[in-house]
């Protein structure tokens, strides 16, 4: 850039703002020269000023004035001051003066003089001052750069930040000052800045030396007439900005590392899991190689360690995490193998002692091993490994296990604050797995209870066929109270229940356990399916774990009678049942049964119905809990029917139909326990029943008695028939005895032979005990005595009195 601009006109200049107005007078004080600027600041044309005295510009009142100052001019050679000028308009005008006593080439003297407005000179040395100010006073280092992007002006701020004196700037760009180096991308900022007027503004870079921070803005100088003339800078130390902003944003990094860790590992109640996302969650943003390891059998819910560490106690290290995977990070990093150390040794000391440790060298690793040669260590020292921080993960005072995490090289070694920051994890951690412990503890504890208390083996009577599932809740979730059972009853009948116990842990299960044994014992007494559920409804209390928290579950009852082919069912709450008919292989139906749905056991206050219907031979009644069908975000509605959809497809066996309905559940439902019961409902075999009706008269039990004999004779259990027409007879006579009206007997040959004996009398028989001398009072011994089992059971027309032997 050379002298732009020489001999061209320019508007907006530093003159034409001041406006200097030239004078030429002879010494007599007439006016020769009066430039166009004089008029602009005084408002006299030239023609009408040249050749008049000037002192005509002071007023008359001021000539003495006038003529003292031109007396001074003439004899001193020169005057400056500030002249108080006549406006051609009538106004003051106050200039400053600068008049001088020349002469010229022929001898002859005259006056120039230079007039300037106080006003605009004032403005332009307040400007000045401001700008001298700036650059002396400013705690800030500011420079000026001409067009060669030399230093033009420079205050003592950003010399000392340099570290070069003021006057040695001068002239010379930033390359020359401060070397090549630093100034390589400096220049071209500076140029790109004066050549697109683009400013840069707090555009932070290091120091010279490298030591520290500066903000640089740049930006282009321009005067008035649009002409550049170089850039402006402004330097400021911004080495402790950077370094709270550097602390803050570790902080900040430190907040996002520990939230993230809390909610990968706070939520995980299984412990294996918990442990690989431990590991994972420090990878990569606090180190490049993680391992955590912990005593054996704190992994399945086992006790906290008791006693010191020692090699005799077993370690596993069980979740670990890498940047990258290889021979090396495999070798140190063994998922699930068994890890043992010397109590001497950095990780037996901080198991021993629960103290952190930091080891930043490689001959700190390689001294750190168990034993020599340790394929660990000597994996660590190839990867290139440069520090470590072996943490105690502690809970209630006790050390579980460690997490030991490592940097390699091309990344900063761990410090003490990293040491701080990873213990704060660890104690997270720490507190984090030893919850998932209780509850693996917990939960193991809870499904052992819970599949203890569920059969393990279902009766199958004839003309039924049975098969179930039970899948507990995921890992992550507690045990529920789901049960089912199959409970025969008298007569070759039996009783199906699905229940689910609300709320979950070892609570849930225990009252499972107390509902499923008043179910069962209140099964026995052979009441109908509606009457059942209001005893167990009124055992209330009772049920509950504590009479401040109450009880409540929903339940499915159901009889089913393989001899007439009729099933009742009542229900307290659940779902309904689904009944799959198929009449040929191209034809299959999967309905709801459309049942009174009762209010849960627990709630009160509510009757429960029962409703019986006939069952087509062969159909599948199924049973099941609501974490069968219940999907997060779907309609109830939609569960049922996939349920409905998949119980077609394997219905030849019920096994397979049990695992295709399992594998149908919807991947989204909820965690929650799953029951299932299905029963292939059929009737007895031909020439398995045998049923009579006597009047009570004298001769029935005499006809019972050959009509007994006969079909025992028929079936080929005649080794039976002493016994069996004998205890018939009792139970006759005492109908006979009591009641009045037809007495049946009927006769079901099954995996036992059952008999039956009904009268019109409601009243059950009660067992006496007989005196030596009385006549009668031991039938009911007898049949207690001869047969297997016996009991009563009510009916809508009286009573029925039953008892089974055991086939020959």
């Amino acid at each position: 850039m050379g002298a732009e601009g020489e001999g061209e006109a320019r508007t907006g200049a530093l003159l034409d703002n001041l406006r200097v107005a030239v004078v030429m007078l002879d010494t007599s004080g007439r006016v020769l020269l009066w430039s166009p600027l004089a008029e602009d600041v005084l408002g006299w044309a030239g023609e009408h000023i040249v050749g008049r005295r000037v002192t005509g510009l002071l007023g008359g009142e001021r000539e003495a004035e006038a003529e003292s100052i031109l007396g001074e001019l003439l004899r001193t050679g020169r005057w400056d001051g500030i002249l108080a000028l006549r406006h051609r308009d009538g106004h003051t005008v106050h200039v400053e003066t600068r008049a001088s006593l020349l002469v010229d080439g022929d001898g002859r003297p005259f006056v120039l003089a230079s007039i300037v407005e106080t006003s605009r000179l004032r403005t332009l040395e307040h400007d000045l001052a401001a700008l001298d100010s700036l650059f002396d006073a400013s705690p800030l280092g500011v420079a000026i750069f001409d067009r060669e992007l030399r230093y033009v002006r420079i205050n003592e701020a950003l010399a000392s930040m340099n570290g070069i004196p003021a006057a040695d700037h001068l002239g010379r760009t930033v390359r020359d000052v401060l070397g090549p180096t630093f100034a390589e991308e400096l220049t071209e900022l500076q140029r790109n800045v004066l050549v697109t007027g683009r400013p840069v503004i707090d555009l932070v870079a290091v120091a010279p030396g490298g030591k520290g921070f500066r903000s640089l803005s740049y930006h282009r100088l321009v005067d008035r007439s649009g002409r550049v003339l170089g850039i402006s800078a402004t330097v400021m130390d911004v080495t402790e900005r950077v370094r709270d902003a550097t602390k803050a944003e570790r902080a900040r990094h430190r907040l996002t590392l520990l939230d993230e860790l809390g909610s990968r590992i706070a939520g995980e109640l299984d412990v294996r899991r918990a442990v690989e996302a431990l590991a994972s969650a420090v990878v990569p943003t606090f180190a490049d190689y993680s391992g955590v390891i912990l005593h054996a059998g704190i992994d399945e819910g086992g006790e906290l360690p008791t006693m010191p560490y020692s090699e005799s106690r077993p370690m596993r290290q069980l979740g670990v995490a890498a940047v990258h995977w290889g021979p090396e990070v495999s070798r140190m990093l063994r998922v699930g193998s068994t890890v043992t150390f010397t109590p001497k040794s950095v990780f037996g000391t901080v198991l021993t002692t629960g103290e952190p440790r930091l080891i930043s060298s490689a001959e700190e690793i390689l001294g750190a091993t168990t034993y020599p040669d340790d394929p660990r260590a000597l994996a660590a020292v190839e990867l290139g490994i440069t520090s470590i921080l072996v943490l105690p993960l502690r809970a209630r005072g006790v050390v579980l296990g460690l997490l030991v995490v490592s940097r390699g090289r091309g990344r900063e070694a761990f410090d003490h604050d990293d040491l701080a920051l990873a213990m704060e994890i660890a104690d997270r951690a720490g507190t984090a797995l030893d919850n998932a412990r209780l509850y693996v503890r917990e939960r193991e504890g809870a499904l052992m209870l819970q599949r203890s208390l569920l059969p393990q083996l279902v009766p199958e009577p004839p003309g039924v066929a049975i098969a179930f599932r039970y899948v507990p809740a995921g890992s992550g979730a507690e045990v529920g109270g789901d049960w089912f059972d199959v409970i025969p009853l008298a007569g070759g009948r039996i009783a199906f229940v699905v229940g689910d116990v609300m709320g979950h842990g070892l609570g849930a299960a225990a009252t499972m356990g107390r509902l499923r044994t008043a179910v069962r014992t209140l099964a026995g007494l052979d009441m109908p399916p509606d009457e059942l559920l209001r005893r167990v409804n009124d055992l209330g209390d009772d049920l509950a774990q504590s009479q401040v928290e109450g009880w409540m579950a929903t339940a499915v009852y159901a009889v089913y009678d393989p001899s007439t082919r009729r099933c009742a069912i009542a229900q307290a709450g659940h779902l309904p049942p689904v009944l799959v008919e198929q009449g040929d292989p191209d034809r299959c139906e999967a309905r709801l049964l459309d049942l009174p749905t009762g209010v849960p056991l627990g709630v009160g206050g509510e009757r429960f119905e029962t409703t019986e219907l006939d069952v087509p031979d062969g159909a599948v009644l199924v049973l099941y809990t609501d974490g069968l069908v219940e999907a997060r975000g779907q309609d109830l509605s939609t569960g049922l029917d996939r349920l409905r959809d998949s119980l077609c497809r394997r219905l030849d066996s019920l096994e397979e139909a049990c695992d295709e309905v399992l594998d149908s559940m919807d991947p989204g439902r909820e965690p929650d326990d799953v029951a299932l019961l299905m029963a292939r409902l059929g009737g007895l075999p031909a020439g398995s029943t045998a049923a009579w009706t006597f009047p009570a008269e004298a001769g029935a039990v005499r006809l019972a008695r050959r009509r007994v004999r006969d079909t025992l004779v028929e079936w080929g259990l005649a080794p039976l028939s002493d016994v069996t027409v004998l205890l018939v007879s009792e139970l006759v006579t005492n109908s006979l005895r009591y009641a009045h009206g037809p007495i049946g007997v009927r006769m079901v040959r099954g995996t036992s032979l059952l008999v039956e004996v009904s009268d019109p009398l409601p009243d059950p028989p009660r067992e006496r005990v007989a005196a030596d001398d009385d006549e009668g009072g031991r039938g009911l011994q007898l049949v207690a005595g001869a047969s297997r089992r016996w009991g009563t059971r009510h009916g809508p027309l009286g009573k029925t009195v039953w008892f089974e032997l055991a086939l020959p």
